[in-house]
């Protein structure tokens, strides 16, 4: 019996070393992040943990131990978040002539979201001629005609971010009215959902309007519901500049729930303001009028850039209506006694029915920043009212006689908000971020004009002065607000979020480092702090510098491929 009992541990003993002797199978990764701290877009808490990668797909998070990875990161101590989406980016130009994106890759973008108004398509030939003829310093050939080819351009040229894009109202108006001050006809109208109907079979996102800049003005409210029920109908949203941002911008919020209810659409708000030091008392209002919307079954949402400034060009102060002809028309009927006598009386009317940011910032307040022109140039930096004392001329007559010179809206920059409204905004859930700005290096032919500051720190400013310095939001939450919550609105599939069978697209920083830089005065400056960005699970950004891959796509909203038509919309 004790043989027995000695044979039976033998056998044991070696059954037992045979296991631990056996090979342990070891899971392996084309990428893994290792331990950082993960800020997964949905708002929950960081966790530390890793982040694998297979191709453009993230495929594991959590303590992934012995896993091995083809490439590691080591991101101990940093931020790992998903890339964040800018909801209004100008870069459409820019990264044609620089596809780098360097000003906003290195705040962590991977995602930029064109359409403000105008789109890169459709064009016809006299579009294609005229946005030829009107290049600055970037030019190119335009050899697309399409939204969807010029996305595709992009794509296949090679670019850092990912791009997707509205079609623009104004954009659609072009293609069958040119620049005149008037409605549509029944067949125009027709002809312009189409333009929209084939754009979102294409992938667009919707239709985007920018309702203060001619020939925009010139539509009602009945036009940009009817383009907004093709968008509707192809499962898009509407997105908005505002008619107003100032006097009268409860009627221009007004008018938005009312294109939203009537086209039965999403509708967001380009750059959520109250323009104007005597409109600061509005934005409470403003709030409460949108909540309500919400309440009553509206998706009504908004973004915001975080600054006091604003920036456009001189066009935004000057009335609509004499700008009728596109730049040609529009200078031609500034030198016209008659018509310029009456537009110098409507600038000068506090009260004007047409949205005047000059007026309603101060021309002390109004700095210009870009000029076509290389002999205005010397003026970059300056205020309309000093240069206005320059010449010796009124801020209002000097404003028409810069677009003259210049042949262009020319460059600039509005100081018009406060900064109790831009923490007011900050605190909403259903604010998200974009920049209105076009992505920028500080190099080469993009130190010919300067800038706003936002172009290079938008994002980073909010993580570092709002979220680490001053506590007016969470990490958590504004990562939400830079990912998932705008990708969800988009209807970006699989995109915002850090989860198994999500895009790699990642933003890896440090929470107590990463800053804006960028000032008024010197625009021209990087962001600091962020560290690695991924995007479709190719590094863009490593160290902080620019690895020399161009992983960005055209993003198509999900769903376009059940493609629609005008028999679809129900009038």
């Amino acid at each position: 019996m004790k043989n027995i009992f000695i044979a039976a541990l033998i056998i044991i003993s070696i059954a037992a070393c045979s296991e631990e002797q056996l090979p342990v199978e070891t899971v392996s990764y084309d990428k893994i992040i290792r331990g950082g701290t993960i800020h997964d877009g949905l708002g929950s808490a960081g966790v530390i943990g890793d982040v694998a990668i297979n191709g453009d797909r993230i495929v594991a998070v959590g303590d992934l131990g012995t896993a091995t990875g083809t490439e590691e990161i080591d991101a101990s101590g940093l931020v790992v978040s998903p890339g964040f989406v800018n909801m209004l980016s100008h870069s459409m130009r820019n990264l044609i002539h620089d596809p780098r994106g360097m000003s906003e890759l290195k705040q962590g973008v991977t995602m930029e979201i064109f359409g403000e108004g105008t789109s890169m398509g459709p064009l016809n030939e006299q579009m294609r001629q005229a946005q030829t003829e009107q290049q600055g310093d970037i030019k190119f050939d335009i050899s697309w005609t399409t939204l969807g080819d010029y996305l595709s351009f992009m794509e296949d040229k090679g670019i850092s971010p990912n791009i997707a894009s509205f079609i623009g109202a104004t954009t659609a108006r072009i293609n069958e009215i040119g620049y005149e001050n008037r409605l549509p006809t029944e067949e125009e109208l027709v002809r312009m959902q189409q333009l929209v109907i084939d754009a979102m079979n294409e992938g667009a996102l919707g239709v985007g309007s920018s309702l203060i800049y001619a020939p925009a003005s010139y539509s009602d409210t009945n036009e940009l519901v009817a383009l907004n029920k093709a968008a509707s109908v192809c499962g898009g949203s509407y997105i908005s500049h505002l008619r107003s941002e100032g006097n009268l911008v409860d009627e221009a919020i007004d008018e938005l729930i009312t294109i939203a209810r009537e086209a039965d659409i999403p509708a967001e708000i380009y750059h959520l303001k109250a323009a104007g030091k005597d409109n600061w008392d509005k934005m409470d209002p403003i709030i409460e009028r949108i909540e309500q919307a919400r309440a009553d079954g509206l998706k009504i949402t908004a973004d915001m850039y975080s600054y006091t400034a604003g920036a456009t060009g001189l066009d935004a102060m000057i009335p609509p209506w004499i700008q009728e002809g596109g730049i040609n028309g529009w200078t031609a009927n500034m030198q016209d006694p008659e018509l310029r006598a009456k537009a110098l009386g409507e600038m000068r009317d506090p009260n004007s029915e047409w949205e005047n940011l000059g007026s309603g910032s101060g021309y002390e307040n109004v700095i210009t920043v870009g000029f076509k022109n290389p002999e205005l140039r010397h003026l970059i930096g300056k205020t309309l009212l000093e240069i206005s004392e320059m010449r010796g001329t009124s801020p209002e007559d000097t404003a028409m006689d810069l677009v003259i010179e210049d042949n262009s809206r020319v460059g600039t920059i509005y100081f018009m908000m406060s900064e109790e409204n831009i923490k007011k905004k900050l605190a909403l859930p259903w604010v998200s971020f974009g920049s209105d700005a076009g992505a920028q290096a500080p190099e080469g032919l993009f130190l010919n004009t300067s800038t706003h500051p936002r172009a290079y720190g938008n994002f980073s400013r909010v993580l570092g002065k709002y979220v680490r310095d001053e506590k007016v939001l969470t990490l958590s939450d504004a990562v939400r607000r830079m990912s998932s919550l705008p990708a969800s609105n988009l209807k970006l599939k699989d995109r915002g979020v850090i989860a198994t069978g999500y895009y790699a697209d990642l933003a890896i920083f440090d929470a107590s480092e990463i800053a804006d830089v960028a000032t008024f005065e010197e625009p021209h400056q990087y962001a600091v702090g962020m560290k690695h960005v991924f995007v479709n699970g190719v590094q863009a950004l490593k160290n902080g510098e620019h690895t020399g891959n161009f992983s960005g796509r055209f993003v198509k909203r999900d769903g376009y491929e059940n493609q629609c038509s005008l028999e679809d919309i129900k009038l």
